[in-house]
């Protein structure tokens, strides 16, 4: 007979580092919830993203959770220099508007945030974070960033939108051997001192002159930038792209960063 969902100890090894079978959190795990509080999480979640999985109940928890061996993050060596991933997301503000829309079909002017997060890249925590109004551009809050970061910065890195000379000169203050990773733009042309003092934005430009852009992000590490942006993005889609919300960005709960497809 076929084993069902909800007693597949495969599954349950997925959901497992979410709670913590005596109810505490002497092993670090993401949330220290009780099994059957797990279980009530895990299928909120997936009924969020509409997703038709079956939850494992938490009998089958409490026997995976003997031989299950949760992979931790390193913890960060006291004043071990930082890789800074930065990016920035809408939030939609809801309230009693919604229900009216929902309600009514009442038509109002929707109210956005914007969520500037900064992100270790080999802990995957969001180590800084700026809350602005939708019209504060990305590159304004780099110094605000940078300032809740309380040890060095060994490499900043962030997608074209970055890719300013007042970003570039602020890392540079706080951080002067900070690497600079930033994809400069399609128009992106080279300083005046490129051939005799060139800058690391002209260095990412002859690497992509001679050997293209695929071949500059896999040399300078620019691909680990997914991982900021994954904890972000939620599904569904606006007139403008994506729909990122701040009902559900995880990784600023304390949750796992989740990218559904």
């Amino acid at each position: 007979m076929a084993r069902s969902a909800a007693h597949d100890p495969g599954r349950a090894a997925l959901v497992l580092p979410f709670g913590d079978p005596d109810g505490a959190d002497p092993a670090g795990r993401v949330s220290p919830l009780a099994l059957r509080q797990t279980e009530g999480l895990i299928g909120s979640i997936l009924r969020l993203l509409g997703l038709a999985l079956a939850v494992p109940d938490h009998t089958t928890l409490c026997r995976r959770a003997e031989t299950l061996d949760v992979p931790r993050p390193r913890p960060r060596r006291e004043g071990e220099a930082v890789h800074l991933l930065v990016d920035s997301t809408g939030l939609k503000l809801c309230g009693a508007g919604e229900w009216l829309l929902e309600k009514h079909g009442t038509k109002m002017r929707r109210s956005w945030r914007k969520l500037h997060i900064g992100m270790d890249a080999e802990t995957g925590q969001i180590v800084a974070a700026a809350l602005t109004t939708n019209d504060v551009g990305d590159g304004s809050q780099v110094g605000p960033l940078l300032d809740q970061v309380a040890v060095s910065v060994a490499s900043f890195t962030a997608d074209r939108a970055y890719d300013q000379e007042g970003v570039a000169t602020t890392v540079a203050e706080r951080h002067p051997e900070a690497m600079f990773i930033v994809p400069p733009r399609s128009t992106a042309v080279p300083s005046e001192m490129a051939e005799s003092a060139p800058t690391q934005r002209d260095r990412h430009l002859q690497c992509i002159a001679e050997h293209g852009r695929a071949a500059w992000q896999k040399a300078f590490g620019y691909t680990i930038r997914a991982r900021v942006t994954a904890c972000t993005i939620l599904p569904g889609r606006t007139s403008s792209g994506p729909k990122r919300s701040g009902v559900a960005s995880y990784a600023t709960c304390g949750l796992p960063a989740v990218r559904p497809d």
